[in-house]
C-alpha cells in the first residue's frame, strides 16, 4: 500500500470506513455509551501526555520484542476481542486473525465472535510468526455453559481466557438507538448460540443482574482451566488487587472503548494507578496490557512507560477491514508497528524494558496543557 493516496495513519482508515459503513454498521462500530464523553476523553488522554525524549542514545541493537505469559512477542500490539466482525467486512474474523498473523500480532476473539473460534483457531495457529491467539469469555450465569465454552476453547488451542468483568449490563448506547442498529440475518454470535438466557431476579436492570459474574466467579474459572487468565475491563486499583489474589495472570486496563459507563475515567489515566498499587504487592509482577484510543506509535510508547507491557487495538481494527479488507488490516497493525519504532528510536529508547516513566513530563508541573490547548 505505498501508492499515493493509500491511508498513511490509522485516521485514514477511519475515514475511508465512514464512507464505507452503512449507518447501522457505523454506529455499531464508532458509537460509545451516551454522550460518548469517555470515548473522546480515551483519545485525548493519551495526547495529554508529553514525551520528553533523550538524546545521543545507543540505539543499534534495539527491538520491539516483549515477554508476556510465557511468550516472547515481536511487537506489544494485539488485536483486542470485537464482537460481529462481518459487519465491516464478509472475511469477519477469519480475515483479522490472518492479517494480524502475518504481521505477528495478538489476537483476542470475542465470545460474540461472527465465525466458529474453532475455525479461526485452525485458520492461524499453523503460522509459525504469529502472536498470542487468545479467547475472550463473557460468563453467561450457567456454569456448565460457560464450562463447556472454556473447554471448547482449550481444545481448538487458544493459549489465554480473557475473561471481560466491566460489562455485566450493556451501556446506554444512543448513537445506536438512534441509528435503530439491528444485526442483519447472517450476523450472530454463532459461538453463544446454544447460552441460556439470563436469569431476572431484583428490579435493578431488569433483574439481569441476578446473572452478573462477581469474584466468586472468577475464583470458580481459575479453578477449573489450566489456561493464563486475564481480567478485562479494571480501572480501579484495588479491584487490580483482588484480581491478583483470585488467580488472574495479566490484567487489561479498560474502560470497555467508552462503550459501557460514560465519563469513566480513560485508560491512560487509570493504567499508572494500577501500576503503582500493584508494585507495592509482594510477589511476581502481574503484566498490565491497555486499551482504548490508540490511535498511534506514539500512544503504545506512553503506554509502555505508563507501565503496560502491551497494548489492545480495537476501532481501528474494524475500521481497516472495513475499509480494505484483510489487507488494510494487516496494512494498519504495519503502521502502528513502524510508528512505534519511529517513537523509541525518537525518545532515545532502544527497547521496551528500557522505557522509563520519566519519559513522559510531569504535565501538572508545566502550563503547556494538552497539545491542543496551547498558546499559538
Amino acid at each position: 500500500m505505498s501508492d499515493a493516496g493509500a491511508p498513511v495513519s490509522l485516521a485514514d482508515y477511519e475515514a475511508r470506513a465512514r464512507e464505507t459503513l452503512d449507518a447501522n454498521a457505523w454506529a455499531y462500530f464508532a458509537g460509545g455509551a451516551a454522550d460518548e464523553i469517555t470515548l473522546a476523553a480515551n483519545r485525548a488522554a493519551w495526547a495529554a501526555h508529553w514525551l520528553q525524549p533523550r538524546v545521543l542514545r545507543a540505539s543499534a541493537q534495539g527491538h520491539t520484542r516483549v515477554e508476556l505469559l510465557g511468550r516472547t512477542l515481536a511487537h506489544p500490539i494485539l488485536v483486542a476481542p470485537m464482537a460481529f466482525q462481518r459487519l465491516a467486512h464478509e472475511s469477519g474474523e477469519l480475515g483479522v486473525a490472518l492479517a494480524a498473523a502475518a504481521q505477528g500480532a495478538g489476537m483476542v476473539l470475542s465470545a460474540q465472535a461472527s465465525v466458529p473460534l474453532e475455525q479461526v483457531a485452525r485458520l492461524v495457529r499453523p503460522e509459525p510468526a504469529r502472536g498470542p491467539l487468545w479467547f475472550q469469555l463473557y460468563l453467561q450465569g450457567e456454569r456448565g455453559f460457560d464450562l463447556e465454552l472454556v473447554r471448547r476453547a482449550e481444545a481448538a488451542g487458544y493459549e489465554a481466557l480473557v475473561l471481560t468483568v466491566d460489562a455485566p449490563v450493556h451501556g446506554a448506547r444512543d448513537r445506536e438507538r438512534r441509528a435503530g442498529f439491528r444485526l442483519p440475518p447472517d450476523v450472530a454470535a454463532v459461538n453463544l448460540a446454544a447460552a441460556p438466557t439470563p436469569a431476572r431476579r431484583g428490579e435493578l436492570c431488569g433483574g439481569l443482574l441476578a446473572s452478573a459474574p462477581s469474584w466468586d466467579d472468577v475464583a470458580w474459572l481459575r479453578a477449573q482451566t489450566t489456561l493464563p487468565l486475564v481480567l478485562k475491563g479494571v480501572l480501579h486499583p484495588e479491584d487490580a488487587k483482588l484480581a491478583r489474589a483470585h488467580g488472574a495472570d495479566a490484567l487489561i486496563v479498560s474502560n470497555h472503548g467508552g462503550r459501557t459507563l460514560d465519563t469513566a475515567l480513560p485508560s491512560a489515566w487509570a493504567l499508572p494507578r494500577i501500576a503503582d498499587a500493584l508494585a507495592g504487592v509482594s510477589g511476581a509482577a502481574l503484566p498490565l496490557l491497555v486499551d482504548g484510543g490508540i490511535r498511534r506509535g506514539t500512544d503504545v510508547l506512553k503506554a509502555i512507560a505508563l507501565g503496560a507491557r502491551a497494548v489492545l487495538v480495537g476501532r481501528p481494527i474494524a475500521f481497516a477491514l472495513a475499509a480494505a479488507g484483510p489487507q488494510g488490516v494487516a496494512h494498519a497493525l504495519r503502521l502502528l508497528r513502524d510508528e512505534l519504532e519511529i517513537a523509541m528510536a525518537l525518545a532515545g529508547v532502544a527497547t521496551l524494558a528500557d522505557v522509563p516513566r520519566e519519559l513522559l513530563f510531569e504535565a501538572s508541573k508545566s502550563s503547556l496543557g494538552a497539545p491542543w490547548e496551547r498558546p499559538r
